[in-house]
């Protein structure tokens, strides 16, 4: 029986503003711009809007929507603090509102001032999880995110032969994506030579394993699937979504498996719900706040066997026109770091073969994930309406 949940809520509209590194815009400037343009994009009034997900820290919230929106009667606020992974969780709680007609619209937004506001590690102490690794971490000096996830890399790295080479390759071919897109931060060629000449930041990481720190905004509407057929753009529907959480999931360092991210949970039931599995995927848009995080997210994908990972990257299978291509607008990596809500959009414009000169051919089915600040995972699979 098919999961109740499959295919009754759709993507109707996306909207970004530029991605810079530096603005003189607020976070809430950036999201409501984004937002509009969402809106628009649907073919929908602000007015139209009666739910909204801001993301949190930082932005808006729903009073601010409120009033700049002129929404009449919001029928739903709600926050999802997962970090990196809230985007994508948050389309799960987006349709479950608008499946059961608690609402009609959904807005799911961000606007981050990432480069010229409160940098990373400033956001980090704003998590409550973080009293924990202020416990167990912060004492031996691992605050960063980049300090946070490096052990995993180089456990990965010492069970099952992982090289610097295989992150400069999603690094490389992340940043080839990119240039195809207009509206990046780094838009200048990277090689492999000049991935591994990089400095390092918290062994094993490079330079260039890391995400951008940036200022942006971008935003989604969602929308029950036969509402979004009668609006102005192809609809995008949601045939599964999941989130799920690590064990100990306030300190990385109690864990039994440093690698073992929430992904693993929330994937099995985005599969079942969606009906689909690995070998049906098209694109995927994988969150990618470290190279090495893309490399555990495919095997956990189920793209391939758990070590694997490495070798699976190599040789055009992520590129465009290989077997998987994968964050064909950048990622965070090379356009911009709006906590993943731009990788929602470049897979809705995949689908509506919208992509320009990243586009995949015939693309039908793709994924995109979220990655949480500790680990948390969530995963949509999406698909091009008939």
């Amino acid at each position: 029986m098919a999961h109740g949940l499959r295919e009754k809520a759709a993507i109707s509209g996306i909207g970004e503003t530029a991605y810079t590194r530096g603005t003189t815009k607020s976070a809430l400037a950036l999201q409501l711009e984004a937002s509009l343009a969402a809106v628009a994009d649907a073919g929908l009034s602000p007015r139209d809007i009666d739910g909204v997900i801001p993301y949190f820290p930082g932005g808006g919230i729903a009073e601010d929507f409120v009033a700049n929106f002129g929404i009449p009667d919001l029928a739903l606020s709600a926050f999802v603090p997962m970090g990196g992974a809230t985007c994508v969780a948050a389309l799960q709680t987006a349709a479950m509102a608008v499946a059961t007609g608690v609402c009609k619209h959904v807005l799911i937004s961000v606007g981050r001032t990432g480069y010229s506001g409160a940098r990373v590690s400033t956001r980090l102490q704003q998590f409550p999880q973080f009293a924990l690794a202020a416990e167990f971490e912060a004492p031996i000096g691992i605050f960063a995110p980049a300090q946070l996830y490096a052990p995993g890399a180089r456990r990965h790295m010492e069970l099952y032969g992982t090289r610097s080479r295989h992150f400069a390759e999603v690094a490389v071919v992340t940043r080839q994506h990119a240039i195809l897109n207009g509206n990046v931060v780094m838009n200048k060629p990277l090689t492999v030579e000049e991935h591994q000449a990089s400095r390092m930041i918290s062994d094993p990481f490079r330079l260039f394993d890391c995400s951008l720190e940036s200022d942006g905004g971008a935003a989604v509407v969602v929308s029950a699937t036969e509402r979004a057929r009668d609006l102005k753009k192809p609809a995008v529907t949601i045939m599964g979504v999941a989130e799920g959480h690590p064990e100990s999931p306030a300190s990385i360092a109690q864990r039994p498996d440093l690698m073992e991210f929430g992904l693993a949970k929330a994937a099995p039931r985005a599969y079942a719900m969606a009906g689909v599995g690995p070998g049906d995927i098209d694109v995927a848009e994988i969150y990618d706040c470290f190279t090495f995080t893309v490399i555990n997210q495919l095997e956990l994908l189920g793209f391939c066997k758990r070590g694997e990972g490495g070798p699976f990257v190599m040789d055009g299978r992520i590129a465009l026109g290989g077997e998987l291509p994968i964050n064909t607008h950048g990622g965070l990596l090379s356009q911009g770091h709006v906590v993943g809500l731009n990788h929602v959009i470049e897979l809705t414009r995949q689908l509506r073969r919208e992509a320009g000169k990243a586009q995949v051919a015939d693309a039908e089915v793709g994924l995109v994930t979220g990655y949480g600040d500790m680990g948390d995972g969530s995963l949509a699979i999406l698909r091009r309406a008939a």
